[in-house]
This record gives C-alpha cells, sequence and structure tokens, in this order.
C-alpha cells in the first residue's frame, strides 16, 4: 500500500504577521514555520497505518527552498520519502495540478492532506486532487481505517458525523481526532538527513488567481465594562455601538 501526505508549510500560529510589496505578500522575515496542524493529522494517520499495515508513506510539499525543513521534520516522524515541488503555492488549481502529477506517476492507494491550510483557509485542494484523478474526495475526515481494499471513515457534518466505507483509491482531508500528533525522537531526526527528498519543477498551467492585497484585522477596540444591574445601559451599547441588535 502506497500513501501520499502533502503538508503545508505556514507560518506558527503564534507569529506577528507583517506584509511587504504593497502588502501583496507575507513579510518572511523573522517568521517561524510550522507544518498545517490539520496536515499533521494527516501524516501521523499515515504512520499508524504504515506500522499497521507495512505501508509506504511518501510526503508532497509544493513550496520553496525554505520549506525542507517542515519537510525533514515530517520524514523525522515517519515518512519514508519526500517530494518538494520547487513553486510558491498561493493558488488551489495550482497546488492541485501539482499534486495530481505527482500522483499519476506513482499510483498511490491513498492521498491524505489536512482538510485546510491554516494561511490561506481554502479547503478547496482535496476536492480538486480528487476531480483530476477521477477518484473520491472526502472531507472532512475524523476517523480511519482501511480493511483490503476499503476505507472506513467517520467524517463530520453539520449537526452530527456520517460514517462511510469507500474503495482505493481515495483523497482525504483530515483533522483531529484522526490520530494523535507525533513528536520526532532523536533517531528520526538523525535517519531523516538521509531519507530521499526530490526536488521536481512545477507542471501544467500558470496560477489562475493573484493577490490584490492583504489587510490585517482591526484592532481590537477598547472594553466598556458594564454593571451586573445596568442590563438597560448594556442594550443600548449593543443597540447604538455595537450594532448587533
Amino acid at each position: 500500500m502506497k500513501i501520499l501526505v502533502c503538508v503545508t508549510s505556514v507560518p506558527d500560529t503564534t507569529t506577528k504577521i507583517a506584509f511587504t510589496d504593497n502588502n501583496t505578500k507575507l513579510n518572511k522575515a523573522g517568521v517561524a514555520f510550522i507544518t498545517g496542524p490539520y496536515d499533521d493529522y494527516a501524516l501521523a494517520r499515515a504512520v499508524e497505518l504504515k506500522e499497521k499495515l507495512g505501508a509506504s508513506v511518501t510526503v508532497l510539499n509544493v513550496g520553496e527552498a525554505d520549506a525542507e525543513p517542515v519537510i525533514r521534520k515530517c520524514l523525522a516522524i515517519g515518512a519514508d520519502d519526500a517530494f518538494r515541488v520547487n513553486a510558491e503555492p498561493t493558488d488551489s488549481y495550482f497546488v492541485a495540478e501539482q499534486i495530481a502529477a505527482i500522483a499519476k506517476e506513482n499510483n498511490y492507494d491513498l492521498i491524505l492532506m489536512g482538510r485546510e491550510s491554516i494561511d490561506y483557509n481554502g479547503g478547496q485542494v482535496h476536492g480538486i486532487v480528487g476531480e483530476m484523478l477521477g477518484i473520491p474526495s472526502i472531507s472532512p475526515v475524523m476517523l480511519l481505517d482501511i480493511e483490503g481494499d476499503v476505507a472506513k471513515i467517520t467524517r463530520e457534518i453539520e449537526g452530527g458525523k456520517e460514517e462511510l466505507e469507500a474503495k482505493l483509491p481515495l483523497v482525504l482531508g483530515c483533522q483531529e481526532p484522526i490520530a494523535e500528533w507525533k513528536i520526532p525522537n532523536m533517531r528520526g531526526i538523525m535517519t531523516a538527513r538521509t531519507k530521499p527528498l526530490r526536488v521536481v519543477e512545477p507542471v501544467g498551467t500558470d496560477k489562475l488567481t493573484a493577490v490584490g492585497s492583504y489587510e490585517l484585522p482591526a484592532p481590537r477596540g477598547a472594553v466598556k465594562m458594564i454593571k451586573a444591574d445596568e442590563a438597560e445601559t448594556l442594550i443600548q451599547l449593543l443597540r447604538t455601538e455595537a450594532k448587533v441588535i
């Protein structure tokens, strides 16, 4: 069984974000990058399936050279090898096209990725990859087991959960609690240095979208404390200042 795990390299959630080039690009100076948290869940489950079923796990990242520490960490956690498509991942269709091209060449049984990245939060790539490959795409997946060529899946739906069965190959967008995040041990870190990391050039069309500009959220306003016995004052402020009622 061959598993492909697609990962993103994203700013740490505690990073203070700033922009450059007239607010069209992220200023990467001083920014710490991590594996996308939802991608971490996908990788953790892939490593568990590797240990259980004897599967091979390949990591794929569409990104520039500064993403390689994130890829090496994925190898340290338990992936066997990796691809890096040498391109900036700014367009969902473009990223999906790169994933589909690698998948077609290598005939993976299962393609896992996070339900969304935490930088653009598009949640589109898994669906586009499934369409490009002509195979089912399911998201967000909370539980996953494999029996033969059948995946048993629990996914979150509005107001509840849905249990599904689907034949491989599949594309799945993952979220908690599909697996526990894994921390690389010293042996994993050492062996990751010698695992194959192939850099390939992008294929297909140019990016179909471009960023006009980014804007930071408005700063938080001042907090007004209202005494518990002044309900009328609170209601008045909600109407006239907050304008939420």
